[in-house]
């Protein structure tokens, strides 16, 4: 070869460790994409260090795909569906990866966030009030017997029983709670409010349920009531007597479990719950995406158009309020110090809380292109069944939560 021939240019594109035959089918390369098969030839088998480098460089690397996406994201309501829609998905994060990395990001932060504490019931507690109604019951026996005071006087002492109850927490903490306004009623009928003769109802009513259990069950009554029966059970057509026997006796276990779980430490359920959210949200993200093709029956939109603007809306949803958690938390750490400041942020979470709305509704009327009344009407009747939807979910993950307990 003399030195006026042209040098045949190296091949760049493809890595000098692979093969030039396609793994899959064996045909030859040249590219970083089978001609044939159209296998890649980069092995999709990494280690996992590097699988999780790439993804969070793909999340928080400023010249990447992230930073054209969070933004439209949170304030051009429709956009990136748009731009999904009409093809133009190489500058964007992908729907499913979008949800899935802000959603991963929204449960955790839920569960570092949500801190409930545990009701406090402690023996200091009963026994007080229970000194304070002998106390009481002592005074009512100094001043002339009449059927009124004896009939204070036995409430009290049905008080004292229900306080001194140990297989029940709710009925301590009930029974300690009207022994409360009993004797606020008592010493200080100036103070009773309608509002303590409401709770007080209240309470002696969720007694009574709950003694009413006692008997027809025959063992620990609950205040968590559960049943299409007159007996306090559960029985369904459809089902042999020995499933319903079966479900009733689950449902007792249950019950049992969430009396103990909400009267001593609720915080273990509601982490419970929450852990099981994102499952029971990748189940419900196609039912809203059904629910949408519903409503959008005539939109001669695709299924997956639909699953796409569930994925945008919740990705959205999720990321205002992983918003709106951490200026609360910055609230509370500057409210002392910085009042005026703690006041902006204040102002701002209500402004976040107000845009979740609008952005969903206008979402809706970019993409579907409907007039203003039908998108109006659609999307109240949307958000109601949506809103109905993540009740059930809840308490789906709620009943979960307690088989884990």
């Amino acid at each position: 070869m003399t030195s006026t021939e042209l040098v045949k240019p190296v091949d760049k594109s493809l890595p000098a460790e692979v093969t030039k035959e396609c793994e899959n089918c064996g045909a030859s390369l040249t590219g970083q994409f089978c001609a044939e098969c159209g296998q890649e030839i980069t092995s999709n088998i990494r280690y996992f260090g590097t699988v999780i480098l790439h993804l969070l460089d793909d999340i928080f690397s400023f010249d990447s795909r992230a930073s054209r996406t969070l933004l439209p994201l949170v304030l051009k309501p429709g956009f990136l569906t748009q731009k999904y829609f009409a093809g133009k998905r190489v500058h964007y994060v992908p729907p499913l990866r979008l949800y899935l990395f802000i959603s991963i990001i929204f449960f955790l932060s839920l569960k570092l966030f949500t801190d409930i504490p545990a009701p406090n019931l402690p023996t200091a507690a009963s026994t007080e009030i229970q000194q304070t109604i002998n106390e009481t019951i002592s005074e009512l026996d100094l001043v002339p017997t009449n059927s009124k005071n004896e009939e204070v006087k036995q409430r009290l002492n049905d008080y004292v029983k229900d306080i001194q109850q140990k297989n029940s927490l709710l009925l301590q903490s009930n029974s300690i709670k009207l022994a409360q306004l009993e004797l606020k009623k008592l010493t200080k009928p100036d103070e009773f409010s309608s509002d303590d003769e409401i709770d007080y109802k209240a309470y002696q009513q969720s007694i009574a349920d709950y003694k009413k259990d006692l008997k027809i069950e025959g063992k620990n009554g609950s205040y968590i009531r559960v049943s299409n029966q007159e007996d306090g059970t559960l029985r369904f057509d459809f089902l042999s007597d020995e499933m319903n026997k079966k479900l009733n006796e689950q449902v007792d276990i249950l019950k049992d479990k969430a009396e103990v779980a909400i009267t001593s430490d609720p915080s273990k359920l509601i982490e419970e719950a929450i852990g099981k959210m994102p499952q029971l949200m990748f189940i419900l993200l196609p039912l809203f995406a059904l629910l949408l093709k519903v409503f959008y029956l005539f939109s001669k939109r695709l299924y997956m158009e639909h699953l796409t603007v569930a994925l945008h809306s919740h990705s959205f949803i999720f990321f205002i309020i992983l918003l709106i958690e951490l200026l609360n938390e910055l609230e509370d750490v500057v409210i002392d110090q910085f009042p005026t400041v703690a006041d902006l942020i204040n102002t701002l979470m209500i402004g976040l809380l107000i845009w979740i709305p609008v952005y969903l509704f206008l979402m809706q009327k970019r993409v579907y292109k409907q007039g203003m009344l039908m998108t109006v009407i659609k999307f109240n009747l949307i958000a109601t069944s949506y809103m109905l939807m993540i009740v059930f979910t809840g308490l789906a993950a709620l009943v979960w939560g307690l088989t884990s307990i």
